[in-house]
């Protein structure tokens, strides 16, 4: 059986009104869908993000905003490669913006769509070479909860990235600025592991 076309399934997930019309975790989407995600079945690289921002949402393109250019940074990718669906694929654990917390952060990503689109989409990337796990619900859905949450999933980086899987696994913080004291806490990510992403970004993808 071939896979899943990923055009297709990303048009039905463009379409999709689940969590505003019949959620089934929650209250209804706080806000209007607008499904934003990347890709094609060329892509060889995948970010599995965490949700669009509120930036995002306004003009429909992933990581329009610093902390995708922190991201882009992290991969040694400029904006035409980033935004290259043949080679790169975004595909957020929630497509949608969640909208806002009582205190003005991001609200977490909708389970509805993780629950009904994350496998079809996936399983229309059939040349992914390696996922970039980005933040805790991302790390959670494809390596299943850890002990000592984020910061330990991502120090132990090495060990996941070497598992005999397809594709790899390489888990990341997200690039917000709100975890900029996570990384000068933790120097480690930015000495060790990110020169291995990048090298991996470079053979994978092609360089900036």
């Amino acid at each position: 059986m071939s896979p899943p076309d990923f055009a297709r399934t990303a048009a039905a997930v463009r379409a999709c009104r689940l969590c505003r019309e019949a959620p089934r975790h929650g209250p209804p989407l706080p806000v209007e869908p607008r499904p934003i995600l990347q890709g094609s079945a060329a892509a060889r690289l995948c970010i599995a993000s965490q949700a669009p921002g509120n930036r995002a949402f306004r003009s429909g393109v992933p990581f329009q905003d610093p902390s995708g250019r922190r991201l882009r940074d992290w991969l040694g990718l400029d904006e035409p490669a980033f935004y290259d669906a043949g080679r790169v694929a975004i595909v957020p654990m929630g497509a949608c913006f969640p909208g806002h917390d009582a205190k003005g952060g991001d609200l977490p990503p909708r389970r509805e769509c993780a629950e009904t689109w994350r496998a079809p989409l996936l399983a229309g990337l059939p040349a992914l070479e390696l996922i970039l796990l980005i933040g805790q619900y991302s790390q959670a859905w494809h390596l299943g909860r850890r002990p000592g949450g984020l910061t330990a999933t991502v120090a132990g980086w090495r060990a996941i990235l070497a598992e005999p899987r397809r594709p790899r696994l390489l888990p990341l913080p997200h690039p917000s600025w709100r975890n900029t004291a996570w990384l000068k806490a933790h120097p480690w990510f930015e000495g060790e592991l990110l020169p291995v992403l990048r090298e991996e970004v470079a053979r994978i993808v092609g360089r900036a």
